[in-house]
């Protein structure tokens, strides 16, 4: 476990950027609702925690914000999305009692660790992307939407279990390959990655639409 972080402890430019990280991933979760991607509580977003400083300079933070697991979408406001380090582990401070963060966490994680760029990891059980999953086949890369958004196909990702960091170990070792911004994690659905939280909605949509 890595020492626990106050949010009240860190600067003033720290604590901006989470809040505004809470409310662009709360308010995202919404357009996985409304483009038909999650069904119940399912699906996640998340984004990682960037300071841009007065003299334009930009900080990569160790931190990143996720939804809480279990709670109904209609729920969902900036104040109870869980901030957590890049180890997975919850911050604590700020957080409603009772609420941990999302059980693919420790997969978000990972990816934000081991793939500079990234700023952004939606997972999702998409209909149709999620089909192609469960038999284990890449989408092929036959529309011209396709090679615009991905630059290929959609590749698929070797099964992993939940609740550690074997699905976000999946994800880089098939992405590091790929142009995708989208992987079909074998037997359980997409994971899209981007720069930020919105790009990696957006590639979210877009893989499911090219399923």
């Amino acid at each position: 476990m890595t020492e626990r972080i106050v949010l009240a402890d860190l600067d003033d430019g720290v604590r901006g950027a989470v809040a505004a990280a809470r409310e662009r991933v709360a308010g995202l979760h919404g357009e996985l609702i409304r483009w038909g991607l999650v069904v119940w509580t399912a699906g996640n977003v998340s984004e990682r925690v960037v300071v841009t400083r007065a003299d334009g300079s930009v900080e990569r933070t160790g931190l990143f914000v996720i939804k809480p697991s279990g709670v109904a979408y209609e729920e969902f406001c900036a104040e109870n999305m869980v901030v957590c380090t890049l180890d997975g582990d919850k911050v604590v401070d700020g957080t409603p009692e009772g609420l941990v963060p999302s059980s693919d966490t420790a997969a978000h994680a990972y990816v934000y660790r081991h793939m500079d760029g990234v700023g952004g990891v939606v997972h999702t059980h998409s209909t149709y992307a999620t089909a192609w999953a469960a038999r284990r086949e890449p989408v092929p890369c036959v529309l011209t939407m396709m090679a615009d958004e991905f630059g290929g196909e959609i590749p698929v990702g070797p099964f992993a279990l939940i609740g550690d960091d074997s699905i976000g170990r999946g994800i880089v070792e098939t992405l590091s390959g790929s142009r995708s911004p989208a992987v079909l994690m074998a037997n359980h659905g997409p994971f899209a990655v981007g720069r930020d939280a919105r790009a990696a909605v957006k590639a979210a949509a877009m893989c499911e639409e090219v399923a």
